[in-house]
């Protein structure tokens, strides 16, 4: 099976490094059970596959995935959060009872309440260390928005939008190198985005928060906020992070999208929000760089 799975590997890297993967995936995999050596396998194929596309932990696109992932993440979180938020409103201002309401709940809508809560656990699971749990989680979950569209698309304004940009997430975090964990300061950064990004959405009903979400600004604005305070912290003028926030503004934009009444000039006009945030990172350090001896 390795020698099969080691063609998929450029033929370059292979001679370079085919003898050493092979005989590690061969070490690694002696004595495992079936179910164990295919999850190997299939380890070792995505790890070909991200090599030959320029995707693995070595190659400059596998970093800045490797930096999106856990804001993609985040904002996942963010979206699934504000969705069973949606629905627990609407349940509980309903007049009929919460128990009639749950008996008839559509099997399709169901179904979606439960991505949108992988969505959420995920993405917890994920940021707290079990990568590989949580992210297959959270790829479910958005995978579930793109086969339950036809269901509940209709309530939420239609189109491919939502969709299209839900399966772009799910790639997104497919191709990230799982080989190469983020940095601490920028899981802390995506805990604040998944965190900020939906309370104050939630809290506005009751007064507590003077911010409108008639178009999704809020999650958007907490998400260039994190970049442009990580961009500081590290002193970079802030491509980096404005590279790897772009993948994470997906599912935010196509909730946005849906809160816009699925008009796209307000949707990109939050979206400028990213590149005139990280602006201010790298005002910032030519400010710092100016004041040193």
């Amino acid at each position: 099976m390795s020698g099969r799975l080691m063609r998929l590997y450029p033929a370059g890297y292979r001679a370079a490094h085919g003898a050493e993967i092979a005989d590690t995936h061969r070490e690694l995999t002696a004595g495992l059970r079936r179910v164990a050596r295919w999850r190997a396998d299939a380890d070792l194929a995505a790890h070909a596959v991200r090599v030959r596309l320029g995707l693995d932990a070595a190659a400059p696109a596998g970093r800045l995935l490797a930096c999106a992932a856990p804001f993609v993440l985040a904002s996942g979180a963010v979206v699934g959060a504000l969705e069973l938020t949606r629905w627990y409103t609407a349940l509980v201002v309903s007049p009929a009872s919460a128990s009639l309401l749950l008996l008839t709940l559509e099997p399709g809508w169901a179904l979606h309440l439960l991505g949108s809560l992988l969505l959420c656990v995920g993405a917890v699971v994920a940021l707290t260390g079990h990568r590989r749990a949580g992210v297959a989680a959270v790829v479910c979950g958005h995978l579930g928005t793109v086969a339950l569209w036809p269901v509940v698309g209709e309530a939420r304004g239609g189109g491919a939008v939502v969709p299209v940009l839900a399966l772009l997430t799910a790639l997104v975090l497919l191709a990230a190198p799982g080989d190469l964990p983020p940095e601490p300061d920028t899981v802390v950064a995506a805990g604040v985005v998944a965190g900020l990004g939906w309370l104050p959405v939630v809290a506005v009903g009751t007064g507590g928060f003077a911010v409108t979400t008639e178009y999704g600004a809020w999650p958007l604005l907490v998400l260039a906020g994190a970049g442009l305070a990580l961009a500081v912290r590290r002193g970079s003028p802030g491509l980096y992070e404005l590279g790897a926030l772009l993948p994470a503004s997906l599912p935010l934009a196509g909730r946005a999208y849906q809160d816009a009444w699925q008009e796209w000039p307000p949707v990109l006009g939050l979206l400028l929000m990213l590149p005139l945030a990280l602006g201010c990172a790298a005002v910032v350090r030519g400010v710092r760089a100016r004041r040193l001896p």
